[in-house]
C-alpha cells in the first residue's frame, strides 16, 4: 500500500532492537484524501527489518526499527508510495503515515501478536 521514507538503519550486528522481533498487526486510518478509509496488515519484524507477513501481499517494504523503537519505512505497492514514521514501544506502536501522489495521510497502530516472526 505505502512505503515508508528512509532515516533508520536495521540494526547493526550486535545492537537488536530490544525485543521488537516478531509478528505485528497494523491498523492505519485514513485521515485526509481520498485513499480507503482504513487498512488491515501484519507485517514481520526480525532483527530490525520489517517485511510483509501472511498472505500475498506485494508491497515491497524498506527501512526498519532501530534499537530504540523508531520506525522509517518507505512502502510501495504498484504506483503508489507510502512514507512511514513512527514509535514501537513494548508490544504496540503508533505513527503517522502519507502517500503523496493521491494526497492522503492518516495515522497507525499496531500490537504485536506474537514474539516469533511468520513471514510468507
Amino acid at each position: 500500500m505505502a512505503a515508508l521514507a528512509g532515516g533508520i538503519a536495521p540494526a547493526a550486528a550486535g545492537s537488536r532492537p530490544a525485543g521488537y522481533d516478531g509478528t505485528w498487526a497494523v491498523s492505519l486510518v485514513t485521515e485526509s484524501g481520498s485513499c480507503d478509509r482504513s487498512y488491515q496488515a501484519k507485517v514481520a519484524i526480525r532483527d530490525g527489518r520489517i517485511q510483509p507477513a501472511g498472505g500475498s501481499e506485494t508491497a515491497a517494504i524498506s527501512g526498519g526499527v532501530g534499537v530504540d523503537g523508531r520506525i522509517a519505512l518507505d512502502i510501495r505497492q504498484s504506483l503508489a508510495r507510502a512514507d512511514v514514521s513512527g514509535r514501537l514501544k513494548g508490544r504496540s506502536g503508533a505513527g503517522i503515515w502519507r502517500v503523496d501522489m493521491m494526497g492522503c495521510s492518516g495515522k497507525w497502530t499496531a500490537f504485536r501478536e506474537t514474539a516469533e516472526a511468520r513471514v510468507n
